[in-house]
């Protein structure tokens, strides 16, 4: 009886692991910019630890051979859903706190009730259009919160955090359009080649050259785990919830992450909002809670490998 409950709610129980192994991101990126390491430094050794796992994981189970162009695709979607994503989380972060960065990701929501509207036909009912109008209020509140540090507002954190949120948004698309044909592991494969790629041309370009930089152990330590366990993990996981569950249901369930990411980073460094800035947050759990009890069915195509 316990393995049917866990099988029958194996896309959901995937997508809450995924939030949760994603719920450490802020906590080591904060770490490490604590160190002085750059933003960029630290989104390219994220990507690249990631990388390397599912480069393995593919060769084993020889599935690393696919088309060109088809690897030439998602080489270039990396450039923008990982080379760049991974930049400006780590700039939001610098920039406007690691609370922020959690908050303004998960704008993601919006996008992909769109694009899973537009391209895969899922309903939107009126309880979803009402979490997401609060989300959104939420959002606002956030941005005119300043942020969590203690200094002013910076609009070029703002700007950041949302676009992170519409980075993270894509990869829910593309994941599941790719997976009619091709194992996530090897989706996850080459976008992470092109994000390497894109990261590295970014910090030769930046005159931050990484070979330059000599970081402790313990910050090698904190970015081997933010690519093994944040990334390739987590990944793993995104990859096996996509497949089961519909695009809203996996994108409003992982929202686990900013709850625990806010825990971690308020518990460890005392990052804290002003009262609009919590009331915001409260606004966007709440849109949560309003979908995760919501008994409104969302169609959506089962895709297979």
């Amino acid at each position: 009886m316990q393995f049917k409950f866990f099988y029958n709610n194996l896309g959901l129980i995937s997508i809450i692991i995924t939030g949760i192994l994603w719920s450490f991101l802020g906590l080591l990126s904060k770490f490490c910019l604590s160190f002085g390491v750059d933003p960029l430094y630290i989104s390219f050794f994220r990507c690249f630890f990631g990388f390397i796992p599912f480069l393995f994981h593919c060769i084993i189970l020889k599935t690393w051979k696919i088309p060109l162009k088809n690897a030439f695709i998602l080489f270039i979607f990396g450039i923008w859903g990982i080379g760049v994503y991974y930049s400006l989380a780590q700039y939001t972060i610098l920039l406007s706190g690691a609370c922020m960065d959690i908050i303004l990701q998960y704008t993601a929501p919006f996008w992909v009730a769109l694009f899973a509207w537009l391209f895969f036909h899922e309903a939107l009912g009126y309880r979803q259009l009402i979490a997401l109008l609060t989300a959104a209020c939420g959002t606002v509140c956030v941005c005119l919160s300043g942020g969590s540090l203690p200094e002013t507002t910076n609009v070029l954190g703002i700007v950041s955090g949302l676009l992170t949120g519409l980075c993270y948004a894509s990869h829910y698309l593309l994941t599941r359009l790719w997976q009619a044909n091709y194992p996530s592991s090897t989706i996850f494969m080459y976008m992470l080649a092109g994000g390497c790629f894109a990261l590295y041309l970014v910090n030769l370009f930046c005159d931050s050259p990484l070979s330059e930089y000599p970081p402790t152990f313990t910050v090698w330590l904190a970015l081997s785990a933010m690519g093994f366990v944040c990334t390739y993990l987590a990944f793993i996981f995104f990859g096996m919830a996509i497949k089961r569950i519909s695009l809203i249901q996996a994108a409003i369930s992982s929202e686990i992450e900013p709850v625990l990411s806010m825990f971690w980073v308020c518990l460890v460094y005392a990052e804290t909002f002003s009262p609009s800035g919590w009331f915001g947050s409260l606004c966007i759990l709440i849109s949560v809670l309003i979908l995760a009890v919501s008994k409104e069915k969302v169609p959506y195509r089962k895709t297979m490998q």
